[in-house]
């Protein structure tokens, strides 16, 4: 399942390159797409180990909230909760290079897309090809920028090319991105606040909302910061447990007799796609103690340890 040794097609922007990367894309593979800000690196945001394909592709070293792309406003409607504030943003501005963090409808994508919060990072691109590529796939579409983690982000496909080449399936060639920049994100929990300034200048956020839009001093809803409660099962944990207790049930990584296991295979990318499950599962099984086998330290190990010491931590 690792994102390696992958040949990837370089697709025209043509019918058939169309349907090539939407069936791609409801298939679980990774395909990179133009939008008007960057190259996106996409992903079917319902299918768990598709996303966790996005953090391995990147290198990204934890599991950040991802922005899911869709076609329409009807399309975002059916995977996030909108207030009037939310009606007004969209109606201005969308299709375009705002993205909105709006309540989620539980259920309607991978836990993994929004990283345990309650709250899914959403927007509907202007560019033509992504969204011809969005209503070909049929699902909704994580998408962070299509670059090795740290890197700069593409603005043509040589760009994704020269980064992920041999660690996703396809990148659908449409020329070079208009805007070059990320989107502008607005939180809209407790107010309209700016999370990240990007291709939509402030300027016009707040004309449409009537008043200054305040600056988030974090970008906790966009990344790491706000995780830990939101996994942290009410039992207590134990972490890189060889033997466990008699009075502990264990979550295990590979062949190792357990509750439930991360990856018989010991398959990281599996493993992460299992993560937030199965923390689910264990929390909805009862205050048992839970015991974690060793997860190795590289890879998206270092992300699963991340969350997993989240998860561990004391609270209160």
């Amino acid at each position: 399942m690792a994102s390696e040794n992958v040949e990837t097609e370089l697709l025209r922007a043509d019918a058939d390159g169309i349907a090539r990367a939407g069936a791609l894309l409801a298939g679980g593979a990774l395909v990179s797409f133009p939008t008007e800000t960057v190259y996106g690196l996409g992903a079917n945001a319902t299918d768990d180990t598709a996303v966790a394909r996005i953090f391995d592709a990147k290198g990204r070293p934890h599991f950040n909230p991802l922005i899911v792309h869709v076609p329409s406003v009807e399309a975002a409607r059916g995977i996030a909760e909108f207030d009037d504030v939310a009606d007004r943003l969209a109606s201005a501005f969308w299709p375009g290079p705002l993205t909105l963090v709006l309540p989620l409808k539980v259920g309607s994508v991978s836990p993994l897309v929004s990283a345990g919060l309650e709250t899914v990072a959403v927007r509907v691109p202007t560019h033509p090809l992504a969204v011809a590529v969005l209503e070909a796939a049929g699902v909704p579409v994580a998408a962070p920028s299509a670059n090795p983690s740290g890197r700069i982000s593409p603005t043509e496909a040589a760009h994704v090319m020269d980064g992920l080449a041999g660690r996703i399936e396809a990148v659908i060639d449409g020329g070079a991105c208009d805007v070059g920049l990320e989107s502008t994100i607005v939180g809209l929990s407790p107010a309209p606040t700016l999370l990240r300034p990007g291709g939509l200048p402030t300027e016009a956020l707040e004309a449409c909302l009537g008043g200054p839009l305040p600056v988030h001093a974090s970008e906790d809803v966009v990344a790491p910061g706000q995780l830990a409660s939101h996994y942290a099962p009410d039992a207590p944990m134990r972490l890189n447990v060889v033997e466990p207790r008699s009075d502990e049930r264990l979550l295990g990584f590979g062949h190792v007799e357990c509750d439930l296991n991360l990856s018989e295979a010991g398959d990281l990318v599996e493993a992460a796609a299992n993560l937030f499950h199965h923390l689910h599962a264990l929390d909805a099984g009862g205050e048992m103690p839970i015991a974690v086998s060793p997860i190795p330290q590289h890879g998206l190990g270092r992300a699963i340890n991340d969350r997993l010491r989240r998860a561990a931590a004391p609270r209160g």
